[in-house]
C-alpha cells in the first residue's frame, strides 16, 4: 500500500517505508556517481587520454570528473524548480531516470583507441547529466525524509538519505573489486571496467518501484491544496536567500574537499606509494560502514546539543586528522593504511556530512526549500569537492610532497568555520518560515 501524504506522527511505522525510499534511491544514484570518480582515478586516464602523460592523463581524467560537478548546480536550479513546483515525488523519479539511463550508457562508452577525441567529448556529454540528475537528487530526497518527520528530530529523520553516500561508495568499490578479479589485468581495461555500469540498470528498476509507493510529502500536499505554490522559485530563491545559498555552499568547504581526496584522490596517491589497490579500496569500503552507523548517530546528537555546536566540532576534528592520515598512508603498511581511510571517511567526513543535511535545508522555508537547499549544497561541488583531485595531483606533482595538499585541506575547514559563523540554529525550532506570500510569491491556480 502507497504511504499516505496526509498529516501523521512521525513516530508511525510510516516514516520507515519514507526513509527507505529516500535512502534506498539515493544510494543508487551514488553508487552511479562514485563509479566515475574511482575509475577516474585509476582507469579512464588510459583509456580515453593515452596519448598525455600519466600526470597529464590524470589531471584531465579528473577533469572530466569535475564535468559532472560543474552539472550539479544546474540540475540543482532545473530540477529544484520542478520540485518546488510540481513536487517533489514526481522530481525524485525523473532524476533516477536519467541518473540511470546516463550510467548505463556509460558502460556502452567506445574508447580512444576506437573513436578518438570523440570517446572523452561524449563520457564527458554523459558525465554532465549524471551530475545534473544527482543535483536534482539530493534535495528532494532530503525533503522526503525531513516534511514527513517532525521537527524535534528533524536532524536525525533528514540524515538518512545522506547515508546513501556511504552505501553508494560501498558498492561502487565492492563492484570494481569482484570485476577486478574476475577480469584480472588488462582484461579489466577492456570489458571489466564496464559491468558495474550495466548492473546500474537493475538498480534502478528497483529504486523505481520503491519511489513509486510512496506520495507526496505532507507539508507540500498542503501548499498544493492552499493554491500556494511559487510561481518562479530559482528567482525567488535568489532574491529572498542568496546569503543563505552563499553560506551553506561555503559551509561545506571543509567536509567536500577532504571527502574527495579520501575517496578519489587517494587512489592516485596510494598507487604513487605502492598500495595494493585493494586495500585502498577495503579501507573506502570499511569506512563507508562505519559512516552508515556515524551519519544518523551524529545527526540525532545535533537534534539535542545543537548543529552548529557539533557541525564546528568536526571541522576542528577534520583539520587536526589531515596530517595524521597522510602519515598513517605513508607508512605503507595495508593494516594502518585501512585504518588511516576507513576513520577519514567514518569518522571525520560522516561527522559532518549527517550533520548537513538538516543544517542547509531548514534554512529555507517550504515553498523554495527544494530549490534553496540543492542549489545550497550543489554550489560547493564546484568551489570545494570537484577540483580537489584536480587541486591535489597539481599539488603533488609540483612539489612532490602531501604538505601543500594537506595546507589546501586545512585553509577549506577554516572556510567551513567562517561561514558556519554566519548562519543560523535551527535544531528543536521549527524550521524558517516562508517569505510572505503576497510580497514574494503570488498565489498560482494548480487548476
Amino acid at each position: 500500500m502507497a504511504v499516505s501524504s496526509s498529516e501523521h506522527s512521525a513516530e508511525s511505522p510510516k516514516m520507515l517505508p519514507v526513509l527507505f525510499a529516500s535512502t534506498v534511491g539515493t544510494s543508487i544514484e551514488w553508487y552511479d556517481f562514485f563509479l566515475f570518480n574511482l575509475l577516474s582515478a585509476s582507469v579512464f586516464a588510459r583509456l580515453f587520454f593515452p596519448t598525455f602523460s600519466p600526470v597529464a592523463g590524470t589531471i584531465l581524467a579528473f577533469t572530466t570528473n569535475f564535468v559532472g560537478f560543474a552539472a550539479r548546480p544546474i540540475g540543482g536550479a532545473f530540477f529544484g524548480w520542478f520540485g518546488d513546483r510540481v513536487g517533489r515525488k514526481s522530481t525524485l523519479i525523473v532524476t533516477l531516470l536519467l541518473m540511470g539511463i546516463a550510467t548505463f550508457l556509460m558502460g556502452c562508452m567506445p574508447t580512444y583507441v576506437q573513436i578518438g577525441v570523440w570517446a572523452p567529448i561524449l563520457i564527458s556529454v554523459l558525465r554532465f547529466l549524471q551530475g545534473a540528475g544527482v543535483g536534482g537528487e539530493w534535495g528532494g530526497s532530503v525533503l522526503l525524509s525531513m516534511e514527513y518527520g517532525d521537527s524535534r528530530r528533524r536532524g536525525f529523520w533528514s540524515s538518512w538519505p545522506q547515508t546513501g553516500v556511504p552505501i553508494g561508495l560501498a558498492l561502487a568499490a565492492i563492484a570494481i573489486i569482484i570485476c577486478q578479479n574476475i577480469f584480472p589485468g588488462d582484461s579489466f581495461l577492456a570489458i571489466g571496467w564496464r559491468i558495474p555500469f550495466f548492473f546500474s540498470a537493475l538498480l534502478i528498476l528497483m529504486g523505481l518501484y520503491i519511489r513509486l509507493r510512496i506520495l507526496e510529502t505532507p507539508r507540500f500536499a498542503r501548499l498544493k491544496a492552499e493554491n500556494r505554490i511559487s510561481r518562479s522559485p530559482l528567482t525567488e530563491v535568489f532574491k529572498h536567500h542568496w546569503r543563505e545559498i552563499a553560506l551553506t555552499a561555503l559551509l561545506r568547504s571543509g567536509e567536500q574537499a577532504p571527502f574527495y581526496i579520501f575517496s578519489s584522490y587517494i587512489l592516485t596517491y596510494g598507487k604513487g606509494l605502492g598500495i595494493a589497490s585493494p586495500t585502498l579500496y577495503t579501507g573506502i569500503i570499511i569506512g563507508s560502514i562505519i559512516a552508515f552507523i556515524a551519519m544518523p548517530s551524529f545527526s540525532a546528537l545535533s537534534d539535542r546539543v545543537g548543529r552548529k555546536r557539533l557541525f564546528m566540532s568536526g571541522v576542528i576534528v577534520m583539520a587536526i586528522a589531515i596530517v595524521p592520515y597522510f602519515l598513517l598512508l605513508n607508512t605503507k603498511i595495508a593494516t594502518v593504511v585501512i585504518i588511516g581511510i576507513a576513520l577519514s571517511i567514518g569518522l571525520c567526513h560522516a561527522w559532518l556530512y549527517g550533520i548537513e543535511a538538516s543544517l542547509i535545508s531548514e534554512h529555507f522555508g517550504t515553498k523554495l526549500r527544494y530549490t534553496g537547499a540543492s542549489l545550497g549544497y550543489q554550489f560547493a561541488s564546484i568551489t570545494a569537492g570537484g577540483p580537489a583531485p584536480i587541486i591535489a595531483v597539481a599539488l603533488f606533482a609540483a612539489y612532490k610532497s602531501f604538505v601543500p595538499i594537506a595546507i589546501y585541506m586545512i585553509i577549506m575547514c577554516v572556510i567551513s568555520l567562517l561561514a558556519l559563523l554566519g548562519l543560523r540554529e535551527y535544531a528543536n525550532k521549527e524550521a524558517a518560515a516562508d517569505i510572505d506570500a503576497a510580497e514574494a510569491m503570488p498565489v498560482v491556480s494548480n487548476a
